[in-house]
Parts: structure tokens; C-alpha cells; sequence
């Protein structure tokens, strides 16, 4: 991929890349995209010796813009717990480039259908204990009261104002207020392990199969709720299934969290309702998050994913007479006529 004048990172690839390819085998002249993500990162494929795989990744991670010390440390944490996750070759934090293991191009996502779901959820879930097994705290950020809020807040302002362009009223943001602090005391009051805050089907990767499944970016992780990684698995922003099957595989993962001693409640209808109240946290934070996207970065692929994740919340939270307000702000913004007489703001 030749550099270019309005691209100048891409000249600090090459350079950085030129000085590291008698070492692994690099081929120059094959660097290609391989991806982009939600962030301000990008990866680049780059062909290389046998001894290096085939093939690499370049994570470009613009120091201004993004920190690599976060993914460098997820990657040697999340290893020692057993996970799949690529080995990084090479890093040059203050440069903000990374040369890692390729782990290939067939996520969990592109091979996802109603016969190889269970064997792609088991798998999915069997990891996600091994690395909740693994926790303890003053590893990873807390996820605590003022993230959760702080990622709350993006529905009103980036979803609602921005995308949306409705102005609330006192009383609906009073409605809104009184909510997340249910929300956040909710998930506050869970069993706390190591979150890695996106675990869903486009991050997890098809490998062989004593590997899989392969985890990818996990720069993000924290120390926080234990349901959270749960509901963002089962409750997918990019594919959905029945409830009888999320349920079945929510009830899966509860045995076996229990038959590995985490702390997880002895009820299982209590343990769901906390994945379900969870899942509204992240639901309405992955719809600012979505907004932000299209206004802000021009990345508009998102906005057909946001009337999947605004079901799952409503879906969710009308099962809640605690939440029956932010029923009703939900519905006044999608300006959506409930069955029953409208909420008093």
C-alpha cells in the first residue's frame, strides 16, 4: 500500500515496519486494510515469514488519539487466564503501532446460524468463565458509578439531542435520572470479575477448535459486573435469536459459573434479572454510542443495528414496574403509543 500525502501516518508504517522486516519476514509491499473498528484505531494485514504465521497485523493506534498500554496489558492478562488472544510480536507505545498474531478474518458472527449456535455460545461461554475465574481486583479499572453513568449519558445526549433532535423536559430527565440510578446501583450490587466490555460475535474469532474462540479488542477491560460480558454475548447488537434460546443459553452459563465456584446467585431468576437490567445499561450506552458514531465520525454502517438494540431495551425493561418511567421516556421518543394509558412525567 503506497503512502499518501494526506495520510501521513501511513509513512510512519512503512518506516517503522521497513526497520522490523528482516526480523519477521515482512513483505512490504503486501501491507493492505484489514479492518477498522469503533475507535480511532485501524489494522492493517501485512504478509511475513512462515515462522511469523503467514501473515501479521498492524494495529495503528494514533498516540493523540488512542492508548496501546491498555491493549499490551489486557493481552498478557487475558492470556494468562487461558484466553485465545493474539500475541503481540511488537510495540512501540509512544510511535502507537503494534505487530500482532493474525488470528484471521472469520469471526463468530460469520459462521453463526441455528445449527452452530449452541457449539459457538458454549464455547463463547466455557471462555468467558475461564477469565472471570481468573479476576481480582487492582488489575483493571473499576467499573464504577461514574463510568456507568458517564457511558448513561450518552443516550440523552448523543442519542436523544443529537440524533434524535428532541428536547426533553424537566420531568423526562428527572424520569431519566431516577432510572440510571437504578440501573447503576443494580449492577454496583453484582459480583464484581473482570469485564471485557464487548464480548459479542464480531470480536470473537473462529480458530481451531482447542482455541476457540479467538478474543479480540479487550484494550477496554475493567473490573466490574458479572453479568455485563453475559448480556453483551447473548444480547448481540449484530444478531439476535429467539428468547427460549438466550434463555437456554443464560441458564448454560449460570450451571457452569457455578460449578466453577464464581459468585454468581444461587436464583437464576435473580441472576437473570440482573443480566437483564445490565443489558439495559449497556443498551442505551450502545445507542448514544451508535449516534455518536454517524454524527461525529461519519461512520453511518451502525445506524441499521439501533432498532435491534432499542428492542432488546424495551423488550427488557416493560417487564420491570421499577422502570416503568423510563418506559415512558423511551416510548415518547420513539413516539411509540403504549397498550396501556401513556406515563405521568
Amino acid at each position: 500500500m503506497p503512502a499518501s500525502p494526506s495520510d501521513p501516518r501511513l509513512d510512519l508504517l512503512h518506516d517503522w515496519l521497513a526497520a522490523r522486516a528482516a526480523r519477521f519476514g515482512l513483505q512490504l509491499d503486501s501491507l493492505r486494510p484489514a479492518s477498522d473498528d469503533a475507535s480511532f484505531r485501524r489494522y492493517f494485514r501485512i504478509d511475513a515469514g512462515a515462522a511469523s504465521g503467514g501473515s501479521l497485523i498492524v494495529m495503528d493506534a494514533p498516540p493523540d488519539r488512542e492508548n496501546c498500554a491498555p491493549f499490551v496489558h489486557a493481552a498478557n492478562v487475558f492470556r494468562d487466564a487461558g484466553l485465545s488472544v493474539p500475541e503481540v510480536f511488537d510495540a512501540d507505545l509512544a510511535a502507537g503501532v503494534l505487530l500482532l498474531e493474525d488470528l484471521g478474518n472469520d469471526t463468530t458472527l460469520s459462521g453463526l446460524n441455528a445449527d452452530s449456535a449452541d457449539s459457538h455460545y458454549r464455547d463463547a461461554g466455557s471462555a468467558l468463565i475461564r477469565l472471570q475465574q481468573a479476576s481480582r481486583p487492582g488489575v483493571f479499572p473499576d467499573y464504577d458509578r461514574a463510568l456507568l453513568e458517564r457511558e448513561l449519558l450518552l443516550y440523552p445526549d448523543w442519542y436523544v439531542a443529537r440524533h434524535k433532535r428532541i428536547d426533553l423536559t424537566d420531568s423526562m430527565k428527572a424520569t431519566l435520572a431516577k432510572s440510571f440510578d437504578l440501573l447503576i446501583k443494580a449492577a454496583l450490587s453484582q459480583p464484581q470479575v473482570y469485564v471485557h466490555r464487548d464480548w459479542h460475535s464480531r470480536n470473537l474469532m473462529q480458530l481451531e477448535p482447542q482455541r476457540n474462540p479467538g478474543v479480540l479488542d479487550f484494550q477496554d477491560a475493567v473490573y466490574g459486573p458479572i453479568t455485563y460480558d453475559l448480556v453483551s454475548l447473548l444480547r448481540d447488537a449484530y444478531i439476535t435469536w429467539p428468547e427460549e434460546r438466550q434463555l437456554d443459553w443464560a441458564i448454560r452459563y449460570w450451571e457452569g459459573a457455578r460449578k466453577a465456584s464464581l459468585p454468581v446467585a444461587d436464583d437464576f431468576g435473580e441472576f437473570y434479572r440482573d443480566f437483564e437490567w445490565m443489558g439495559l445499561q449497556r443498551q442505551l450506552k450502545v445507542l448514544g454510542i451508535f449516534a455518536r458514531l454517524h454524527l461525529r465520525d461519519g461512520k453511518s454502517r451502525y445506524l441499521a443495528d439501533m432498532p435491534l438494540v432499542l428492542s432488546y431495551a424495551l423488550t427488557a425493561a416493560r417487564r420491570y414496574q421499577a422502570l416503568s418511567g423510563l418506559v415512558g421516556v423511551l416510548e415518547a421518543v420513539e413516539q411509540i403509543n403504549p397498550a396501556e394509558p401513556a406515563y405521568t412525567f
